[in-house]
């Protein structure tokens, strides 16, 4: 099967191969993929970026398709069904964290970026009847990192107000359509005037320009602080984070793209009862909530664009360039 791997011997950092699949185990499934969904893991991948790389591996961790066989130990009559892929691996028994034995479809396992993947029986799911393959591909990493950020780590209650930094990446995006959906009032932060008036056009209240030196300012006036903040940046922006939210709120953090903060202000910390969270993907749990959340609310993922099989490459760069605005999605078949 033509699939993209892993390849840091040539400057573009993946490859089409042809990838042969293993025996079929007795718990698993065969599933033609329809459509895959790119991820900034499977960027920071291509990138040489992400911890234990491996070169031949098929990347990719959201996917949707068709049932196509399953192992004897496997209801069969999923054969023929159009599934999504839950891509969290292992996580264990205890919801409040992941196991040591935690792992992310895409890397180390092959992952979704090809014509056919093999996945545990209990990895799959019906896809929601108000999606079509395409938009369900853009569900399943971000989708259930953001419900995880927002109810299971936030709390977060209809009314509350709401920051979402970074608008315009798929885990930002699906916080702001399930916080819009759970009531609350939703405000987003980006570098692109052009991103934040395209959140506001999908209900959030406003928007602040993180690289202004009044923003901070400006976004206490506006709301008075925030009850929860969700972002994925961290670096030196923790400060302006920690200065826009307000008496007993919190932070939710799911990622450190600008590395660890130089300082931080404690005292705010600790007078202001400010609680700083860490979260990451999710539990079954939190998928299966997550599912029906979407279905319940009829929720469409935010694609940005779709992209032919043989364009993955361009999809990257796209990706590379932060120009998107919600799910870069692959159409495989």
């Amino acid at each position: 099967m033509k699939a993209i791997v892993l390849d840091r011997t040539i400057p573009q950092g993946v490859s089409f191969q042809n990838v042969t699949l293993g025996s079929l185990g007795d718990n698993d499934v065969r599933i033609e993929l329809a459509a895959a969904a790119l991820n900034h893991r499977d960027e920071w991948c291509r990138q040489g970026k992400y911890a234990n790389l491996k070169d031949g591996v098929v990347l990719g961790s959201d996917g949707s398709g068709i049932v196509v066989e399953t192992g004897k130990s496997v209801d069969h009559s999923w054969i023929g069904k159009e599934v999504i892929i839950n891509p969290a691996l292992h996580w264990g028994d205890n919801q409040q964290a992941q196991g040591p034995d935690f792992r992310i479809l895409g890397m180390p396992d092959n992952g979704t970026l090809a014509e056919f993947i093999q996945v545990p029986g209990d990895r799959i799911y019906s896809k929601p009847n108000h999606l079509n393959l395409i938009e369900a591909a853009a569900l399943p990493l971000a989708g259930l990192t953001a419900y995880r950020a927002l109810f299971y780590q936030g709390d977060l209650k209809p009314g509350q107000k709401v920051l979402v930094t970074g608008i315009g990446g798929g885990v930002a995006q699906f916080a702001l359509q399930f916080a819009l959906a759970h009531k609350a009032e939703v405000y987003v932060s980006s570098s692109s005037p052009e991103k934040l008036e395209v959140a506001r056009t999908l209900g959030a209240q406003g928007g602040f320009i993180y690289s202004d030196p009044n923003w901070v300012a400006e976004a206490k006036n506006l709301t008075g602080g925030f009850d929860l903040v969700i972002d994925s940046a961290m670096g030196d922006t923790l400060g302006d984070l920690i200065d826009v939210i307000g008496p007993g709120g919190k932070l939710v953090f799911f990622g450190a793209t600008l590395g660890n903060p130089s300082e931080m202000n404690v005292r705010k910390i600790f007078w202001s009862q400010l609680t700083l969270r860490g979260t990451t993907m999710g539990s079954d749990r939190d998928f299966e909530e997550m599912l029906d959340f979407v279905t319940h609310n009829l929720i469409k993922p935010v694609v940005d664009r779709v992209f032919d099989f043989d364009q993955t490459i361009t999809a990257f760069e796209r990706m590379q360039q932060g120009a998107q605005l919600g799910k870069l999605v692959l159409k495989i078949k």
